[in-house]
């Protein structure tokens, strides 16, 4: 009790000095507010989850400042706040802040918040500068990109069009955009009566209403709607709509200028080069000439257009990769937030596939030579506990070109690789690379292989010491085009968790096996192989073929069962089972042992579909892949341990379902997901009663079927009984006189109790006809 009473001191003592550091910030002078600043996105942000939530609350209003009540200018308050905001955005830009303010639901609101700071500075032309205590100057541009890379990194911009879906619900990854997350913040925006009975609604409303109490939507910041467009434009369809004579068209021009300014005059102007999109005309400039003043968002607007022309003009020969590189690098330094628009445009291209790839033999291009044969040494050394085989290079590089060459990468793909390793690897590069990292990553993963190994061995000679990292991310491009292979990542999953397989990591199966410690040169000898569950988590985003994975976990959690049943237990335990001529009895503690096992399999299975799916894959498997599992014809097995392969198989499949369910739905109706909830498991309902009533024919075996139907009714109205008040009445009815049939009376009856009033008559009926 003492300890308690003391922790709690302390934590008051430490809010008491939150709170004075946040009061000095708001109300201290100049200097005074970016030291405070300073302390609050340091080690404050980095204590215990009590004081990060407290933190994070203070900053994210820190972030938007209330307008002064006499306040006239025409320009917006922000702009006097510049050196402060821009010392809370760099000082919580690194990854993990980021996801600090994730866990505690901060997100939108911060979204919020960078929003219009974007906008404002993005607007300003800039020839205003502020110095910080520290003697450095910055920018209006300088605020702008510092504000522009946290807000893109809070949702899956970079990733390529490539996004899967299953059934009518989006993924995950495409919800992130800048309405969706403004959505939710305006969710938090509730009323004071829903808020008070719970805590953690009442915190992150208090958090939005500190910037606004009105609900604020993507309308409001015209500029950054006008980018979000253009870029999702660019994703869809080839670049497009460049009108001579425009703002736009001259600030192409402006900007190849800029970028190209170092060609020789004897050569060919770049700015004379007019693409399938884009074309400009101009002189070109002299080193000396200074920097254009253009606001930011005009920059971002042109950017497209200007790489569409330099990238065309070097596949045409017109410009050397060096200076292609060079440029972009230039026009990413002017701004360093154009990287976005940068990665926007590579990303369409490259998931388009028209542009030939390119030798990278170390002339025109950089080479991965000197590395490629160690990657792809550690990428084997990787995958080892998988039991998949790594494609040879050397064949992969045959594949992609025809003929047998040095390594090859799309031109989209290799120009922006050049452009990310000419930056350097310090704190000022730090926050850009990382906005370019995922997406280098992504587009990498995306290509044929071996692209990923041939980017992973250029950043190699880059920076050695992110070597294991970048060997990590090339290997798990191995599972995204080879379905085989991906059927072996998961067959390993369970081989792992189950502990069939002696060779895995642990040969004792459990989660621990499942996920292992991660990846690192920490083990003795240098990197070891991963476990399966941790490439899996790594690899699932990506998997092309999503739909598929359901039928390909049941078909190896079945697999599983029939190991675990004649294999898979001790053999003094094999001695004792005793096989009834309907297989459902045995020797008590084998059935034991065997169920434990069992619905660990039903459990990892689950886990992974819901991983991989989420709400669409959960309502495919219970409308089609269920059914159509049961209808098909299965082979059959030994003959030795038949019935007790069959009926432990229904039971997986009923544990499977009903967990996967519950991790969609809930087993209660507090949840949004569990309005979908009445319609899909209603289908699956009526089949299960149709079958029941002889209506359609089943290929499965009977002890599997009945097993099924005993276990999937007997979990759902044990754990989830408000499941079935959402079914119709007459579906529990037919459900009920099939499991009488079976002599399964004590269920039947429980199925029509909970069925609610429109039951309770054949109920009383059930009970009546026992008596």
């Amino acid at each position: 009790m003492l300890f308690f009473c003391k922790l709690t001191k302390e934590f008051d003592e430490s809010l008491a000095e939150l709170e004075n550091i946040f009061e000095l910030a708001v109300k201290g002078s100049d200097d005074e507010k970016i030291s405070a600043a300073t302390v609050l996105c340091g080690a404050s942000l980095l204590q215990g989850w009590n004081i990060q939530e407290d933190t994070a609350q203070f900053i994210t209003r820190l972030l938007s400042p209330p307008v002064p009540a006499e306040y006239s200018k025409s320009e917006s308050h922000l702009i006097h706040h510049a050196p402060i905001l821009n010392v809370l955005i760099v000082g919580i830009a690194t990854v993990d802040c980021v996801q600090i303010f994730s866990l505690h639901g901060l997100v939108p609101q911060l979204a919020c918040s960078l929003m219009p700071i974007c906008e404002v500075f993005g607007s300003c032309v800039p020839d205003v500068s502020w110095t910080l205590p520290t003697g450095e100057k910055i920018s209006a541009h300088d605020v702008f990109s510092n504000a522009f890379a946290l807000l893109l990194k809070l949702w899956r911009f970079n990733h390529p069009p490539l996004e899967h879906g299953v059934g009518d619900i989006p993924t995950v990854g495409s919800q992130l955009t800048p309405e969706y997350l403004l959505s939710v913040r305006n969710l938090h925006l509730v009323s004071s009566g829903n808020v008070h009975k719970d805590q953690n609604k009442r915190r992150l409303s208090a958090v939005a209403t500190s910037s606004s109490v009105q609900p604020i939507f993507l309308d409001s910041f015209p500029k950054l709607k006008v980018w979000y467009r253009q870029h999702q434009k660019c994703l869809a369809a080839t670049l497009s709509g460049l009108v001579h004579g425009t703002p736009v068209h001259q600030t192409v021009n402006v900007l190849l200028n800029m970028m190209f300014r170092k060609i020789s005059r004897g050569k060919q102007s770049l700015t004379t080069v007019t693409s399938g999109s884009s074309g400009s005309s101009g002189p070109v400039i002299d080193d000396s000439a200074p920097r254009p003043k253009l606001p930011a968002w005009d920059i971002l607007e042109a950017v497209p257009f200007v790489v569409d022309a330099a990238l065309t003009a070097c596949a045409h020969g017109r410009l050397s990769p060096r200076e292609l590189a060079t440029g972009l690098k230039d026009v990413a330094d002017f701004l360093p937030a154009s990287l976005a628009s940068i990665v926007s445009y590579f990303s369409a291209e490259v998931s388009r596939g028209v542009w030939k790839p390119v030798f990278m033999n170390g002339t025109d291009w950089p080479s991965p030579a000197a590395n490629l044969s160690i990657v792809e040494e550690k990428i084997k050394k990787i995958l080892a506990a998988t039991g998949v085989d790594v494609p040879s290079l050397a064949a992969g590089l045959v594949i992609l070109t025809g003929v047998s060459s040095p390594a090859t990468l799309p031109l989209p793909l290799a120009a922006f690789v050049s452009l990310t390793i000419t930056y350097k690897i310090d704190k000022a590069s730090e926050r850009f690379l990382n906005l370019a990292g995922p997406a280098l990553e992504s587009l990498a993963a995306g290509c044929p292989w071996p692209c990923m190994p041939i980017v992973a061995s250029l950043w190699t000679q880059k920076a050695k010491r992110w070597f294991d990292f970048l060997a990590f991310s090339a290997s798990r491009t191995v599972f995204l085009h080879n379905n085989d292979a991906v059927f072996q990542l998961l067959k390993s999953c369970f081989s792992a968790t189950l502990g069939q397989n002696a060779t895995t990591i642990s040969s004792n199966g459990g989660v621990g096996a499942l996920l292992g410690h991660g990846f690192g040169s920490h083990f003795c000898g240098g990197i070891s192989p991963v476990a399966p569950g941790i490439l899996y988590l790594r690899v699932y985003r990506s998997i092309r073929d999503i739909a598929l994975i359901t039928e390909d976990i049941i078909s190896l959690m079945m697999l599983s069962v029939r190991e675990i049943s004649c294999t898979g237990l001790p053999r003094e335990r094999l001695e004792k089972l005793k096989i009834s001529k309907n297989g459902l009895r045995c020797g008590q503690f084998s059935l034991t042992a065997a169920m434990t096992r069992v619905k660990l399999a039903a459990s990892l299975g689950a886990s992974l579909v819901w991983l991989s799916g989420g709400l669409g894959l959960v309502q495919a498997l219970f409308q089609e892949t269920l059914p159509s599992w049961f209808i098909a014809v299965h082979m059959s097995q030994e003959e030795g341990c038949k019935g007790m392969v069959a009926t432990l198989g229904g039971h997986a499949l009923a544990f499977f379902s009903v967990l996967c369910g519950a991790l969609a739905w809930g087993v209660d109706s507090s949840s949004s997901s569990s309005k979908r909830r009445p319609k899909v498991l209603g289908v699956h309902m009526e089949f299960l009663a149709s079958a029941l009533d002889g209506k359609i024919s089943l290929g499965c075996d009977w002890a599997t079927w009945r097993a099924y139907v005993f276990g999937f009714v007997s979990l759902v109205v044990g754990c989830a009984p408000s499941w079935v008040q959402e079914v119709d009445a007459d579906v529990l009815k037919r459900l009920s006189k099939g499991l009488r049939q079976w002599n399964e009376k004590e269920l039947a009856l429980a199925l029509l109790e909970f069925g609610g009033v429109e039951t309770m008559g054949a109920a009383v009926e059930l009970i009546i006809e026992d008596q």
